[in-house]
């Protein structure tokens, strides 16, 4: 602690202290609680509260009031926690006879303050704080405090049963590290008094009547073995499920126990659990029997973590697939008679007709179908999963919920009439079902049914019945399963297939591109973008996309009413540009569509439009076409990217002069590299004068790059000033690389040097110079090379950047600030003195 917070802390305390005080700000108290914590975190001694007896005065203060406000005595709890969360420190407290009246029987778990829910869950927090060895955790045991904490667990607010069952997980754990250097084995674990009693407490939980008492139990022990308890105590693991496993299945037989999400998610953290790696033993036979047992919904969660679990037997694996697969597989088995179409499953883990009732009920279908395909589309991201998919199957399912749901598909099964009914227009399965045919793309046996496929993406694509969330999701996985047919056609030679889905594409998304609705405009013409990424390169895509109206529909979009629109409108076109203007194959489509034109229409949205979005897009794009080597000679991307930044430096929107900065970045990284011997390499310092340097500098001056970059520093908005010091430091890299700077005084003594030293002075004043002028004022040329030669060289760059990455409450947020706060809160310091943020 420095002398200045020493100096301050017993003023802190005593108006804490004083009951006439108006009450502190909740935020304040947690800062000041958080100060303590990384006091005590560094230094253990008991020199803390010895050389600060305001400490312990505060405290026995906070004791003394009658009635104290729940803040402050909630304060006064934590921060005697933390205070005590060292041996010498807790013994200190002890002989202050403090702790006691905190957190013992004479403390205010007996008092009307208790009532408070805050008081309650900071005395959990001063235990978890103090619980570091084990004369605390002893002083708690016999001081009637594991009670209080069992208690709790039943609490009715959720924070404070929370905190309970985090505090008992932590206390079980820190009292079993002093044995683990035992090495027992499972016969000869004997539990130090403090586990047992929390062992006992949940045996005696499980075993009674009170299904809130199960419940409670249930969730200490998951949350027990989802922490490091179950990682690092491999003995006390075992000797704990041991336990407690009969109890445990039983209640997965019991239909009358209520607790069955929470028994789904405890096996599955057990299942993590290093214990039980062998695929022998009783615990997966458990584990079977609670995917057998479970309703399908409980089983959901418990069966796709399992299928993550690398250590899991294969058969306990097929069978957590399984009970994913069965809703999957009523939906096939319920489109049409059982003879005509087989469904995915030989057999099911459950009774089958637990599934075909939640289909069957209104309430109950959607849900499960959502739920199991969420689980679904988790499992076909991952990299390695250990058992196949049936991916065809899974596939016509995927399309019979989606006919289901639009009502393409009449049924023949009484079932399947029921669940058909209960799907139609229901847009959370579409979603989910959507979601899980785009990630299926990835995969490579699909291919028979991609006809088919495209048939039900279309009738989603070209109803007025589909909603503009739902259509979106459509077009998203309609541009996967496009590239997917793409690699298919060039593999397989069916030109005629994918030139027909990509007229029929098309033609749908001229309707969509002159829809009334701004959303369904807005997801067409991203959708256009993502087809243009990925098949901008194929020769059937590039006839379809010349020979519809899409391209003129687009241009027109540009002047649309709804400024996300033009946003998306500018990506598109610009994307299309790839194709019509900037090819070397481009098409000759008419004079409206040549580059000049569209270059002119995207610079007057970035000049005059009055919404940001639109404005960012375009400079997007021009950083786009600026990479792809689109904008010509250098002598002509010299003169865009002088346009572009003289509009963009203007730009009230601070992520269009950040979208300017990283063209110029761009702009600089490609000029040096065609001027340059070598791409990115450094010059030596004996060519710094040669041709291709001053040739560099010319370039930069004449597009007015110094003057934009040097005012940028003192941007009002700081990753703009960010940006630009970035790009100024990496070009000082390159005319100044082995740190040949310039003298600054040598500089200054020169004309040019007086300028670049005003320069300097400026910009230490950051934002506060944010109008100081980038065209030649205080006799600083920002287009002459020699200057900007100098600047780069005499400027300390890296000052500036240290200056523009510090946290803007690096100086207001000090612990000095915070006491000084306080006390100028409760009026005892001149108002001169504070430094409130």
């Amino acid at each position: 602690m420095t002398r200045e917070c020493a100096a301050l802390l017993p003023g802190v305390c005593a108006a804490l202290a004083d009951p006439r005080q108006p009450g502190l700000d909740d935020t304040c108290l947690e800062k000041l609680l958080d100060w303590f914590r990384s006091l005590t975190w560094f230094d253990p001694t008991v020199e803390l509260v010895q050389d600060n007896p305001c400490l312990t005065e505060l405290i026995t203060s906070v004791l003394a009031l009658p009635d104290p406000s729940p803040n402050i005595l909630s304060f006064t709890l934590q921060l005697a926690g933390i205070l005590a969360s060292s041996e010498s420190r807790f013994q200190h407290l002890q002989q202050e006879k403090l702790l006691g009246r905190l957190f013992g029987q004479e403390g205010p778990r007996g008092s009307a303050a208790w009532e408070d829910a805050s008081v309650r869950s900071a005395w959990l927090k001063g235990v978890h704080s103090m619980v570091h060895h084990q004369p605390a955790l002893h002083f708690l045991c016999s001081t009637g405090g594991m009670d209080v904490i069992f208690a709790l667990q039943g609490d009715p607010s959720l924070f404070v049963a929370s905190a309970a069952s985090q505090l008992l997980v932590h206390m079980l754990t820190f009292s079993l590290e002093s044995e683990t250097s035992k090495g027992l084995s499972t016969k000869d674990c004997d539990w130090p008094a403090c586990a047992q009693m929390i062992v006992k407490h949940i045996q005696e939980s499980l075993q009674s009547s009170s299904a809130s008492h199960i419940e409670q139990s249930l969730k200490l022990l998951s949350s027990l073995f989802g922490s490091c308890f179950g990682s690092c105590y491999a003995a006390w693991t075992e000797v704990l499920w041991l336990d407690i496993a009969k109890q445990i299945e039983s209640f997965l037989l019991e239909e009358t126990v209520q607790a069955q999400p929470v028994l789904a998610n405890l096996l599955l953290n057990v299942a993590r659990s290093p214990v039980f790696c062998g695929t022998e033993g009783s615990f997966w036979a458990l584990v079977t029997s609670a995917l057998e047992h479970l309703t399908p919904v409980q089983a959901g969660p418990l069966a796709v973590g399992l299928l993550k679990l690398c250590k899991c037997p294969q058969d306990v694996r097929i069978q957590a697939l399984t009970v994913l697969l069965q809703p999957m597989d009523c939906i096939l088995r319920a489109a049409s008679h059982p003879l005509e179409c087989a469904g995915l499953l030989d057999e099911s883990v459950s009774d089958p007709v637990t599934v075909e009732s939640l289909l069957s009920s209104k309430t109950s279908c959607a849900g499960l179908l959502c739920q199991t395909l969420a689980h679904l589309e988790k499992l076909l991201s991952l990299k390695h999963l250990r058992v196949d998919l049936p991916c065809v199957s899974l596939l016509r399912s995927l399309m019979t919920i989606l006919q289901f749901c639009n009502g393409s598909l009449s049924p023949t099964s009484p079932l399947g009439s029921t669940i058909s009914r209960n799907l139609i227009n229901c847009f959370r399965v579409q979603k989910s079902a959507l979601d899980v045919l785009a990630a299926l793309s990835e995969k490579k046996d699909c291919d028979t049914l991609i006809g088919s496929l495209f048939d039900v993406l279309l009738a989603y694509l070209q109803s007025p019945n589909t909603s503009p969330t739902v259509l979106k999701k459509t077009f998203q996985a309609t541009s996967k399963w496009l590239v997917h047919l793409q690699e298919l056609s060039s593999s397989n030679s069916q030109w005629q297939q994918t030139e027909k889905i990509l007229e029929d594409v098309f033609a749908v998304l001229q309707k969509r591109l002159c829809s009334p609705c701004w959303e369904v405009r807005d997801s067409s013409l991203e959708f256009l973008t993502a087809m243009v990424k990925c098949l901008r390169d194929q020769k059937e895509f590039r006839q379809c996309l010349l020979s519809s109206e899409v391209l003129r529909l687009t241009e027109n979009l540009l002047e649309d009413p709804e400024s996300y629109v033009r946003a998306s409108a500018v990506t598109a076109v610009g994307h299309l540009a790839l194709i019509t203007c900037f090819a070397p194959e481009s098409p000759d489509i008419g004079n409206q569509y040549n580059k000049e034109s569209i270059v002119a229409k995207l610079q007057e949205i970035l000049s005059t439009d009055s919404e940001g979005f639109p404005r960012r897009a375009v400079i997007s794009i021009f950083t786009k076409w600026l990479r792809e080597g689109c904008t010509g000679r250098l002598e002509d991307t010299e003169q865009f990217v002088s346009g572009v930044i003289q509009t963009v430096e203007h730009d009230l929107d601070w992520e269009v002069r950040l979208g300017g900065l990283e063209l110029v970045e761009v702009f600089c990284s490609q000029t040096i590299c065609q001027l340059a011997q070598c791409p990115y390499a450094p010059v030596s310092s004996s060519v710094t004068s040669s041709t291709p340097q001053n040739e560099l500098l010319q370039v930069f001056c004449r597009a007015k790059l110094f003057g934009f970059l040097f005012g940028s520093l003192c941007d009002c908005d700081k990753p703009v000033g960010q940006r630009a010091c970035d790009v100024l430091v990496g070009l000082r890299g390159h005319f100044y690389p082995m740190s040949t700077l310039e003298n600054p005084q040598e500089i200054e003594d020169s004309p040019a040097g007086r300028g670049i030293a005003w320069l300097q002075r400026t910009l230490r004043q950051g934002s506060l110079a944010q109008s100081f002028p980038t065209d030649g004022g205080e006799g600083v040329d920002f287009q002459d090379p020699e200057s900007m030669m100098l600047a780069l060289g005499a400027i300390d760059l890296l000052e500036l950047h240290d200056e523009l990455n510090k946290s803007s409450d690096h100086v207001e947020e000090s612990p000095q600030s915070l006491l000084q706060d306080i006390l100028a809160t409760v009026g005892t310091i001149e108002d001169n003195e504070v430094d409130c943020y």
